[in-house]
């Protein structure tokens, strides 16, 4: 390649934007973390092998995958729908957290006296409406005491954490108990696994943690794209987004917006409690989030904000988690934190260095042009 070659540059197309950057960015970060396993002596290929059997190679592992990526697109869709409003909601770890808190409450109240037909509604509800009463006080913030909404939501993070303590350990914890737990819910009140579902239909499958939670999860993401690009709504949202002043010049009142978009953020982060609190756990406890909420921003960065990216990237975090899991125990010296490192190289290469290969691919689209 010529020097005047390496200068020239062509815009790329939608599909290379949005599919070949995110996967080229992934592959640099996977390269990273086989170089970091070269290093303690051990096969990347190997390695690689393991994660993918553990998370892939039986419905077991399948079900372990899936079920953490139905936490990761409650999260990243919530990160995604706030992004294009041009918030950047860092809160959806407090939110999920406050969300799950929700329906603990109402399983709790209504355990003993509604079937499981009305339950769920209930605690779909009452999961979207504490979140969104979580991130509906930053959101206040910043629409109406200019309040930055990064500072506030990682704030609400921490005053989640604290709440949620207090609660557990003063106020819910079941009786004659010395873990800040809460009682267990009546069996009506446990949300279905997909392998009872399935067994149901005559298919048999290994026993994990995957529940309905997952239809939710499609649910949400396809009224997503509903709502941002087939309504008017969506279409106001994105235009605040894109520019302020173009939305009040057309008769948008970007303070709403903000409300409405975090309000809707936060309902998207507090599904979580839905997939942990109803679906999982069967009672309310400390720490259920797992930094779900923090991942989240990585998926919709990885996903472009779009539900589509969102599932994709998603799907990979739940390989991860999965089969880092199973990684960490066949290889002792690949320990659990190597396995948050290896994520956090996916964050960097698909956040910070996002752009970094677009130069390289401008050059290759613009020489292919020209031949």
């Amino acid at each position: 390649m010529s020097r005047t070659d390496r200068n020239v540059r062509a815009p790329l197309p939608r599909w290379a934007d949005v599919a070949l950057i995110p996967v080229a960015n992934v592959l640099l970060a996977l390269l990273a973390a086989a170089l970091i396993v070269l290093v303690i002596g051990e096969n990347p290929l190997k390695a690689v092998r393991i994660m993918v059997a553990g998370a892939l190679g039986d419905s077991q592992g399948i079900g372990y995958t899936l079920y953490y990526a139905t936490n990761y697109i409650f999260t990243g869709l919530a990160v995604a729908v706030a992004f294009h409003a041009g918030l950047f909601n860092i809160g959806g770890e407090g939110q999920a957290y406050i969300g799950g808190l929700g329906v603990g409450l109402a399983l709790l109240a209504f355990d003993h006296v509604l079937p499981l037909a009305a339950l769920i509604p209930l605690a779909v509800a009452a999961a979207a409406l504490f979140g969104a009463a979580w991130a509906f006080v930053p959101a206040y913030l910043q629409a109406y005491r200019g309040s930055h909404i990064v500072i506030t939501t990682i704030m609400f993070n921490f005053i989640a954490s604290a709440l949620m303590v207090y609660l557990m350990v003063n106020v819910l914890i079941a009786p004659h108990q010395m873990s800040p737990e809460s009682r267990e819910f009546l069996p009506n009140a446990w949300l279905p696994t997909i392998g009872s579902v399935l067994a149901g239909l005559g298919i048999t499958v290994e026993r994990s943690p995957l529940n309905l939670s997952l239809v939710l999860a499609a649910l949400a993401c396809v009224g997503v794209w509903i709502y941002l690009w087939h309504t008017p709504w969506g279409y106001e949202l994105r235009t605040v987004g894109q520019s302020e002043r173009a939305a009040v010049y057309a008769g948008v009142k970007p303070r709403h917006i903000i409300l409405v978009a975090m309000a809707v953020s936060g309902a998207l982060a507090g599904f979580v409690g839905v997939n942990e609190i109803m679906g999982v756990q069967h009672r309310l406890l400390l720490n259920f989030n797992l930094g779900y909420g923090f991942t989240g921003i990585a998926v919709a960065l990885m996903g472009r904000n779009h539900p589509v990216g969102v599932v994709l990237a998603s799907l990979l975090f739940g390989i991860l988690s999965q089969g880092g899991a199973e990684l960490a125990f066949e290889i002792p010296a690949i320990t659990p934190e190597m396995i948050i490192v290896i994520q956090g190289l996916i964050i960097l290469f698909s956040g910070a260095l996002a752009n970094m290969s677009r130069p390289f691919f401008e050059r290759i689209f613009a020489l292919a042009a020209r031949a």
